[in-house]
């Protein structure tokens, strides 16, 4: 599997305006696979591991 199995992406983040800033990785790595999954972005207080700013989760079919 790649990236372009992709077909769904959540985005978790203790800090939105900080991952905005850099969210130009991620769309640029996707774009690059020619894959648009469907996404959502979520501000939440904080992830499991401390410490910890940003978790994604992705569903790939083959």
């Amino acid at each position: 599997m790649s990236l372009a199995n992709l077909v769904r992406l959540n985005v978790y983040t203790t800090d939105v305006d900080l991952l905005f800033q850099h969210y130009g990785t991620l769309a640029g790595r996707l774009g690059a696979a020619g894959v648009a999954p469907a996404s959502t972005m979520l501000g939440v207080t904080r992830l499991a591991i401390p410490g910890l700013m940003v978790e994604l989760e992705g569903t790939a079919v083959a």
